[in-house]
């Protein structure tokens, strides 16, 4: 969305002459208070960045984070009720309505506006996550002692992956969740509050004090699935920390989702192989 505004009463020689700016102007950082109030006949530079500010962003303002609260709420409350339902398609339908509550509230956002540079993909971004996402995985193996362990498995009756685990668990948990949780926390969450303080307090400490909220509540909200063991709930703040510095320090979301996406594929990389591992015949012993 254009942050670019102009004068429509300005003269034709007026527009093709940029006006002369004083030596202070010409010092004065783009992302500065000032900077983001053009004087009347001035026009003023479309931002590449929401860190630096603009109009678009401010729009992601308390009603936002409302918003957010609201939707992770009404999921929260709505997916517990469709669990408690006695049949075999709860599960999968409670976390569908957990994600349309996440779902809206990224929608009101980005209906609002769209901050600038957000949705830009770089192929660096690949490179962050994919070494990003394994480092985390590496972390939590280690933190969780899983190198005295077995590999995950998800072994049904008959020795295989249950009927209809790719469908149920591995597209929810490997793509849909990365996507809906990065989004919601990421964009919705890290950009609203890092904006509503940046002014006030700085860009630092905004950054900071955003990135934990992000964190927090990404811990939070899986905690709602059920009980966190100390060690669960250090390595999903990892993975929202990770993810809320990617996007901090790039300005962009998509090295966010591919961390965050890496992180959960490698776990069900891990279950397929020790499901598979656990039923491959062994090699008869000679003599």
């Amino acid at each position: 969305m254009p942050d670019q505004l102009s004068d429509p009463g300005s003269s034709a020689l007026e527009a093709s002459t940029p006006p002369r700016r004083s030596s202070s102007e010409r010092n004065e950082p783009e992302g500065s208070a000032a900077s983001e109030t053009a004087a009347p006949g001035r026009r003023r530079r479309m931002r590449t960045d929401w860190r630096l500010g603009g109009t678009a962003v401010r729009k992601w303002d308390l009603s936002v984070l409302s918003a957010a609260l609201i939707g992770v709420g009404l999921g929260v409350v709505g997916g517990g009720a469709v669990s408690r339902v006695a049949a075999p398609w709860a599960p999968i339908a409670s976390t569908v309505v957990l994600w349309l509550g996440l779902g809206a509230a990224v929608a009101f956002a980005f209906v609002r506006s769209r901050p600038a540079g957000l949705l830009r993909f770089r192929p660096i971004d690949v490179l962050w996550g994919v070494g990003l996402g394994l480092g985390l995985r590496l972390l939590q193996g280690w933190v969780s002692g899983a190198d005295a362990e077995a590999f995950p498995s998800a072994m049904a009756l008959d020795g295989g992956l249950p009927s209809g685990w790719w469908l149920t668990e591995a597209v929810p948990a490997g793509l849909v969740a990365p996507l809906v949780e990065e989004f919601f926390f990421r964009t919705v969450v890290l950009i609203a509050v890092y904006q509503l303080l940046r002014r006030s307090v700085g860009g630092v400490a905004a950054g900071v004090t955003a990135a934990l909220v992000s964190a927090g509540g990404f811990v939070l909200l899986h905690a709602t699935a059920g009980t966190l063991t100390l060690v669960d709930g250090i390595q999903l703040f990892a993975v929202g920390g990770t993810c809320a510095l990617v996007v901090l320090l790039t300005g962009r979301i998509w090295g966010a989702v591919l961390t965050h996406l890496t992180y959960n594929v490698s776990y069900l990389v891990l279950v397929v192989v020790g499901t598979l591992g656990a039923v491959a015949p062994t090699a008869p012993s000679l003599g």
